[in-house]
């Protein structure tokens, strides 16, 4: 039941029925919700474009109405009246009559302005120091506070040096004394001349100005306007609880220019998640920008009619769905699925059964072929049988056979295989001989090798000694040589002590003479004293032989010096060479011993290279035994190698047909057990060709 019910789910005629049904569907849902959506954007974008409209226009309102009282201030700032009046009541040598008229032209000026504008709060002019008496007022306006955020707003007015400054709704007024609230706008009327004559102008403006201004604009049926500042401030709202309050509504680009062409619409959630549209235009005065957003629900309520015109289509679509599913399956898949049946009853083994689809569709060609179909394979099996019978007796002949073969090549095989092992075991011995010798010829080498190397050392050995020999002979030759320089060294300096001692023996007379000859001139330098003024040449004379008697003196002491130098010298001299003979002697003598010792060198290093030829000679012979040896080894092992080669050949064919025989017989096995299998299959055909008393085939209508 379970299996029948799994092919009904799996058949194609249900298969195409929920084809055919998802796809109505999902087209009709995607076409309605598409064009719910499609309606729904086009009336919020049509919605936002008017709104957009009427917020400019109420925009352009507003700035008209701030760019009148802006022109209002204006005025008072260059009426040449009003700045004379507050002149004279700000100068301290006017009378008192005079300040009084002054003061009620100001009030008066400033009533007129009032009563003439009924969205006037009122109009004030106070004084740079704030003092409520020196300040000005119009009829019914409360006094003057100096809190600290009304000093702030005024410090505003400072800082913008003349220029008109807008501050926002506040609900009890800019001094927070009313109780209504009221938009201000301030601006410091300047006097450069006299600066003590400046005075704050504060318009007073009604919130209901900006309502009345206002109430032609609607945005939806739950929709708001505000006004906001730069920093998303509301500077109006119905509410005065919202006033200076940060709004969770706001542009979220830089504001445009009001002259620039721009798409100032846009969407955002309230603070409850509600869906709105915003729409906004900055103002050209204050820095501000009006506001207007409602809910999107507003706009989109007739476009939700939609949804239900989409469900209906979807619930016919669905219907009509179910209609054509119905006949698809009708016309396909029950004989489909008649088809299908009869398959896996010929699938069982019963080869009579047929259909009988009258129609020339695909479906009755489809039926038609099947009956040809079966047939044929009826007409197969039988012929089938017989084969299979044939193929099993000879099956049977040839796995006999091939055992046989396979017998006679297993011990075919095993000989070979002995034979090989032999070979491989004699080639295994020749290798190893082989080894050996090539082993030997290479030490053999390696001594002659050596001996060579030995012989070369040895005549370097000689030429070393020889060379060694003629050096000792040389070395000899210059000791003696030199010798007997020391000995001439030693002469010479003798003869140089005795001149030494002849320059001394002829300087002490010299020196005595120096000594004489101060005496004289001393005694010539005293008889010409003594002879006055006659004897002043004398006295000249006397002093130069004195000078160079004293030239003299230093002369031969410098003489007598270096002398004694070169006296020390020649000593040390005489004693170094006296110290040094001794050492050149033996000198010599070890030099002569040298010598005759590389001379016994050499008569060794001759005898050693005789008995180096010897060995050389008897290792030459030995290289001729083991070359003849290793290529009697060689022919010995190619020989083998041969024989071995053609074992392994041998064996290997035997290998092969052995296997080739073993798999003859198990393909010989394997074809008798595909013959069984094949007539034991055909058995479970029923109605073959070959039956005439078959059953009757079935029909299927």
């Amino acid at each position: 039941m379970k299996r029948q019910r799994s092919l009904h789910l799996q058949s194609v005629g249900v298969k195409l029925f929920v084809i055919l049904f998802g796809t109505i569907l999902l087209l009709s849902s995607v076409l309605g919700v598409t064009s719910y959506y499609a309606a729904k954007g086009i009336i919020t974008n049509e919605v936002a474009a008017a709104s957009s409209q009427s917020i400019v226009q109420a925009a352009d309102k507003l700035d008209f109405l701030f760019v009148e009282y802006e022109a209002l201030s204006r005025q008072f700032a260059v009426d040449q009246a009003l700045k004379a009046d507050l002149e004279a009541v700000n100068d301290p040598g006017i009378g008192t009559v005079a300040k009084v008229a002054a003061e009620a032209r100001i009030r008066s000026k400033l009533d007129a302005v009032k009563g003439s504008d009924e969205r006037l709060m009122g109009i004030r002019l106070v004084s740079r120091s704030l003092a409520e008496v020196e300040s000005y007022k119009t009829s019914g306006v409360t006094g003057i506070r100096t809190d600290e955020g009304i000093l702030a707003r005024i410090k505003q007015i400072d800082e913008a040096k003349g220029n008109p400054v807008w501050f926002p709704v506040r609900p009890k007024g800019f001094f927070d004394t009313y109780s209504e609230a009221s938009l201000t706008m301030g601006r410091l009327l300047r006097n450069m001349q006299n600066p003590q004559a400046e005075y704050y102008m504060l318009i007073e403006i009604k919130r209901d100005a900006l309502k009345g201004t206002l109430s032609n604009l609607k945005i939806g049926q739950g929709g708001e306007l505000r006004i906001l500042n730069a920093a998303g401030n509301v500077v109006y709202a119905a509410d005065d609880a919202l006033l200076e309050q940060s709004s969770f509504i706001k542009p979220a680009v830089a504001e445009p220019q009001p002259d620039e062409e721009a798409d100032r619409s846009f969407m955002a959630d309230d603070e409850a998640g509600t869906e709105q549209l915003a729409v906004y235009q900055p103002l050209t005065t204050g820095g501000w920008t009006l506001l207007g957003y409602a809910p999107v629900s507003d706009f989109t309520k007739s476009a939700d009619r939609l949804l239900y015109i989409t469900l209906l289509v979807v619930l016919a679509a669905a219907l009509i769905a179910l209609l054509i599913g119905y006949v698809l399956v009708r016309l396909i898949g029950k004989p489909l699925g008649k088809l299908a049946r009869l398959m896996e009853e010929g699938e069982q083994g019963n080869l009579q059964v047929r259909t009988n689809f009258k129609g020339r569709d695909e479906i009755g060609r489809l039926g038609h072929s099947f009956n040809r179909m079966m047939e044929q394979i009826s007409r197969l099996a039988g012929q089938s049988g017989a084969s299979a019978t044939e193929v099993l007796a000879t099956s049977e002949q040839l796995v006999h056979a091939s055992g046989t073969i396979a017998d006679h090549a297993r011990e075919l095989a095993s000989a070979t295989g002995e034979i090989a092992q032999g070979a491989a075991s004699l080639a295994a011995e020749a290798d190893s001989s082989n080894h050996d010798v090539e082993q030997m010829g290479d030490k053999m080498q390696e001594v002659d090798g050596i001996n060579r190397v030995m012989d070369a050392a040895a005549e370097k050995v000689i030429a070393v000694s020889e060379q060694g020999a003629e050096l000792m002979k040389t070395l000899v030759a210059q000791s003696e040589s030199t010798v007997q320089m020391m000995r001439l060294i030693e002469a010479n300096s003798a003869k140089l002590q005795e001149s030494t001692h002849l320059i001394r023996n002829i300087l002490a007379p010299m020196i005595a003479m120096n000594k004489q000859t101060n005496i004289l001139a001393l005694n010539a330098s005293i008889e010409a004293v003594r002879a006055g003024a006659a004897g002043r040449g004398f006295i000249v004379i006397a002093d130069e032989i004195r000078a160079l008697a004293g030239q003299s003196s230093q002369s031969i002491a410098s003489v007598s010096q270096i002398t004694e130098e070169i006296g020390r010298n020649i000593e040390d001299t005489v004693k170094v060479v006296g110290e040094a003979a001794p050492l050149f002697s033996e000198q010599i003598g070890s030099v002569r011993e040298s010598s005759q010792i590389f001379a016994a060198v050499r008569k060794e290093m001759e005898d050693f290279i005789e008995y180096l030829g010897q060995s050389s000679a008897a290792v030459s012979e030995l290289t001729i035994f083991q070359a003849r040896l290793g290529e009697s080894m060689g022919s010995v092992r190619s020989v083998v190698q041969q024989t071995s080669a053609s074992t392994e050949e041998v064996a290997a064919m035997s290998s092969r047909q052995l296997t080739v025989s073993g798999e003859l017989v198990t393909l010989s096995r394997q074809l008798e057990e595909l013959a069984e299998s094949l007539k034991q299959s055909l058995v479970s055909f029923h109605g073959q060709a070959e039956h005439p008393g078959a059953d009757k085939p079935e029909q299927l209508q």
